[in-house]
């Protein structure tokens, strides 16, 4: 069973009603903008509204995918592949270095699968410098990777007697851009250095997200809000040393009164919260919710720790105060959200992330979460149009999916602006 309470009955209409329109403006986008090579995106569903709360451009978690939905995985990677390097015969993966992780281990295994089956030869480089020699790792079910590490060599990046064409990063380079990765002009490296946490921030890509979501709201003739979230962003915060706080209060308190204007306006009657995280960095740290601006005064040490320090130890000094999009929906009576997966610009599964111990208005990418796969990918389920809103899957999931490669088309837009190596007009590289 699916999740389906709190149908967003007026919006699924329109989006079912407009999908000729809605799928030949995403056919315009792309003949002018590049997808990110594989994108998961994160969706809030509050009944009211319906909007991506963050897109990964280095997903995990593909072992949350059901068998049935591979077969699309391995088609839209062929698509992929095809339209960088259609020669291509070897394909060097490089994961995160916690590769002790079995849930991690087993995406890794999971996306060796799909591009095995998308008829390339892969193997796994590591960035860990402390593996010397191949290294097999051991999966939960018993099965096993092999790591091994990378060889610089005359400007190219690869392992001994393997010397790749496309290098595929599975790791979100939140540590920093590792020297060996830097100057690759011979090789296809994907997604692209500045795609990583190193270099891009949360704000950026809100910022070509709510761009996006006015053009496509302008095409369905409705408001842009009901799949944007608002947001601010504060630089030199220091939640440890306790400095920059005003910032992130002022902008809290501003957005919560932008926010119950809005619920206001639609006859909505919730409680407005936003949610304040470090504006780079991903796996559920350094976020919480704040659900009036002078709760910013009385932080508690843990909070202002866990909102210090992001993964691989980054400290936290750029933040953004996000409207909070609540969930209203629920998987066994846990509190739940969808996570869609792309690969290329093509939808190909999802699943629910779960929290039995989480609120509607809490991050559910936390310990204790749960996975639930979505039902994205059976034949059957293509959209059915004339169903009443809310009465269906598969509308639901088709829904899902708009909004998720919304958040796609607007990391496309965020990578070619942060491009170090793009041109301006000027023809003089940024």
């Amino acid at each position: 069973m699916t999740a389906l309470t709190g149908p967003i009955n007026e919006l699924e209409q329109r989006i079912l009603e407009s999908t000729p329109a809605i799928e030949r403006w995403f056919r315009l986008e792309w003949m002018e903008h590049t997808p990110p090579f594989y994108t998961s995106v994160d969706v809030r569903n509050a009944g009211f509204k319906l909007a991506p709360v963050d897109t990964n451009l280095f997903p995990g978690g593909f072992n949350n995918l059901t068998e049935a939905m591979l077969p699309l995985a391995v088609q839209a990677a062929m698509a992929a592949i095809e339209k960088i390097c259609p020669e291509a015969k070897n394909l060097l993966l490089i994961p995160e270095k916690h590769t002790r992780n079995t849930f991690y281990l087993a995406n890794v295994a999971t996306l060796v699968r799909i591009f095995h089956q998308a008829g390339l030869n892969v193997r796994l480089g590591t960035l860990d410098e402390t593996i010397t020699a191949p290294t097999p790792l051991t999966l939960a079910d018993g099965s096993t990777l092999v790591v091994e590490p990378l060889i610089r060599k005359s400007g190219r990046v690869m392992l001994k007697d393997f010397d790749p064409c496309t290098i595929l990063l599975n790791n979100d380079l939140s540590g920093g851009i590792p020297n060996i990765l830097k100057n690759i002009e011979q090789q296809y490296l994907l997604p692209p250095l500045h795609a990583g946490w190193a270099v891009r921030r949360k704000s950026q890509h809100f910022a070509a997200y709510e761009e996006v979501a006015k053009k496509f709201a302008k095409l369905l003739g409705m408001d842009p809000w009901l799949l944007n979230p608002m947001f601010e962003q504060c630089g030199s915060v220091d939640f440890a040393e306790g400095t920059g706080i005003e910032c992130v209060q002022s902008h809290a308190d501003a957005l919560l009164n932008k926010i119950r204007r809005k619920y206001k306006d639609y006859g909505i009657n919730e409680k407005p919260f936003v949610i304040v995280k470090a504006d780079n960095g991903t796996y559920g740290m350094g976020i919480m919710t704040v659900r009036d601006a002078k709760e910013l005064d009385a932080i508690n040490r843990r909070t202002k720790n866990k909102m210090s320090v992001v993964k691989d130890g980054q400290q936290v000094n750029e933040v953004i105060i996000q409207e909070g999009v609540p969930t209203y929906e629920r998987v066994n009576d846990g509190v739940a959200e969808p996570v869609v997966y792309m690969v290329d610009r093509y939808v190909v599964g999802g699943f629910y992330r779960v929290h039995a111990d989480r609120g509607i208005d809490e991050n559910l990418n936390a310990p204790g979460a749960s996975f639930v796969p979505l039902a994205f990918a059976e034949s059957a389920h293509l959209a059915r149009p004339g169903q009443k809103p809310g009465a269906s899957a598969p509308n639901r999931f088709y829904m899902y999916g708009v909004v998720a490669r919304l958040a796609m088309l607007a990391a496309s837009y965020e990578l070619e602006r942060t491009d170090p190596e793009a041109e301006d007009g000027d023809g003089i590289p940024n």
